[in-house]
């Protein structure tokens, strides 16, 4: 069964305070976090910038923590998930994927050796998580794959091919995105997804007031998504069946019907 969605809103005093009595052990660190993620806004006012500054700080602790992994077991756990996961889903060796966020390869070094060379494609908004991509495509001895690594500064994939991709893969891009920036995804990846392709995206969950935290974790609903998404002529499922996994992010599968 999926699990409940969450009502919380982690950004509310009431939460916080109730959070920090919980577990005081973790209140310095967030207080280091917020200092940092603070003066980083001052600096980066788009949320891109910033975010792209955020990354680079985390990246030099930790390219595992950067992406959300405390530790390379559980970065090997989650990626492998992810790859089992859309295996399961009708992923072929023959299909050309983009992935969205692609960090340090944690799920993309499964794909990339499992498609065919050339067939994948990854794009993140970090300089520094893409050099330690690159290190990961040496250290699994996948140089021969032929994959693709490109930096971004924005989500308009306006140097993609048309009609190409047909696996487009999202995981934890949306938690750290502003609705604009979801926006202007949706707005652009039919445009690039091949006849019956498509495109599947995490998010973080609320049933309660959509909220975000530091600027960094946001929370929506999923009708909000869904909305967005057949704004723009897509069609949008939420995916319940991977909620059935451990793993703290709910997954929506979005479709280009205009293009079957």
């Amino acid at each position: 069964m999926p699990k409940p969605p969450s009502t919380r809103n982690r950004s509310s005093s009431q939460h916080m305070l109730r959070y920090a009595l919980r577990h005081p052990r973790r209140i310095p660190p967030y207080l280091r976090r917020a200092a940092r993620d603070t003066w980083l806004g001052i600096r980066h006012r788009d949320h891109v910038a910033y975010y792209r500054a955020v990354m680079a700080s985390d990246t030099a602790r930790s390219p595992e923590l950067a992406v959300g992994s405390r530790s390379q077991a559980r970065w090997l756990a989650l990626g492998r998930m992810q790859f089992d996961y859309l295996l399961e889903h009708g992923l072929k060796p023959q299909d050309r994927m983009l992935e969205i966020g692609c960090g340090n390869l944690r799920a993309g070094w499964r794909f990339i050796d499992y498609l065919q060379p050339g067939h994948y494609y990854g794009i993140d908004i970090s300089p520094a998580i893409l050099l330690e991509a690159q290190r990961t495509l040496a250290r699994r001895g996948l140089q021969d794959r032929l994959a693709h690594l490109a930096l971004v500064e924005n989500l308009t994939l306006d140097f993609l091919p048309p009609g190409w991709f047909t696996v487009v893969h999202a995981h934890s891009v949306f938690s750290h995105s502003p609705l604009e920036v979801i926006d202007e995804c949706l707005a652009n990846v039919g445009r690039v997804l091949a006849p019956g392709g498509f495109f599947d995206f995490t998010f973080d969950r609320t049933e309660g007031s959509e909220h975000q935290v530091l600027h960094e974790d946001f929370y929506y609903r999923t009708q909000t998504l869904i909305s967005l998404a057949e704004r723009h002529g897509l069609t949008a499922r939420f995916m319940d069946d991977w909620e059935q996994r451990p793993h703290g992010q709910s997954k929506i599968r979005v479709t280009n019907h205009a293009a079957v």
